[in-house]
């Protein structure tokens, strides 16, 4: 009976977790879309993992956190929670952080600060002692008088496929403007595993922009959030597969339902 009890309570954890990234995915969607990052640079947008990215001196951000320039200027650590257990995030990854400008803005052309190819996972960390910085981590510098620049960190999964373009196989260039579409379709860039994003601005802005909204998490649909499988490269830079994002986010989220009967009923059991 002892043994019933420790099982079943083993399993509480296991749930919560699921549930807790499911919320984390449905999360980020609405932020990209509330944001305009969908469609300004993103024209779809279904991750299949949640990035926790952490600065020295700040932390964990939150999807949209406003940083200062000093704040944002550090080397980002990027850890990486699958939406659930049946996702393959892969072994080798690219990394990117891109400045989509203010809201309204959707050039094709976006100033890339950052760019990482070869990266691994250990521990759920992205580490780039493998990696090649075609362009090493450069913190953020909007026009001073801009509204606030969304500058987004993403990553993809980098197959065996994958072949840097011409133009972006040497290390070491500096920050420059690039289009990042054309990027992600010549280099056969594989899936987006998942995204985030910053907001920096540099003194009083001058020019309005479309309000946004703010996302209330209370309010977000779970079983619509989980992204699933990570073939094919979607629309755009937003890749991935909406219809089986929701067959992978109605049985994500009925697999954590079953796991959470189970529990509930054997502690159903014990205590009869």
């Amino acid at each position: 009976m002892i043994s019933l009890v420790a099982v079943s309570l083993s399993l509480l954890p296991f749930v919560a977790s699921q549930s807790n990234t499911a919320t984390g995915i449905a999360a980020i969607k609405a932020h990209f879309t509330q944001s305009h990052i969908v469609p300004d640079l993103f024209d779809s947008f279904n991750p299949i993992a949640v990035l926790a990215v952490n600065y020295p001196g700040v932390g964990d951000i939150t999807p949209g956190q406003t940083l200062t320039q000093a704040e944002a200027g550090g080397y980002p650590t990027i850890t990486v929670t699958a939406a659930n257990s049946s996702v393959d995030l892969g072994d080798t990854f690219t990394v990117a952080m891109v400045d989509a400008s203010y809201v309204g803005q959707d050039d094709d052309a976006v100033t890339r600060h950052w760019l990482l190819n070869g990266a691994t996972l250990g521990d759920g960390t992205i580490s780039n002692s493998s990696a090649t910085a075609i362009t090493e981590y450069a913190g953020p510098a909007p026009p001073e008088g801009d509204p606030a620049h969304r500058y987004v960190i993403a990553v993809y999964q980098q197959p065996s496929s994958f072949s840097a373009p011409a133009d972006f196989s040497q290390a070491n260039m500096g920050v420059s403007t690039f289009d990042f579409e054309n990027y992600l379709e010549d280099s056969k860039m594989g899936a987006l595993v998942g995204a985030t994003y910053i907001t920096v601005q540099t003194g009083t802005a001058t020019t309005s922009v479309a309000a946004t909204s703010s996302v209330d998490s209370a309010t977000l649909s779970v079983a619509s959030g989980t992204a699933g499988g990570s073939s094919g490269t979607g629309t755009r830079t937003g890749t991935g597969s909406a219809a089986s994002s929701t067959q992978t986010d109605n049985g994500a989220m009925g697999l954590s339902l079953g796991k959470f009967s189970v529990v509930l009923g054997l502690l159903g059991f014990v205590m009869a």
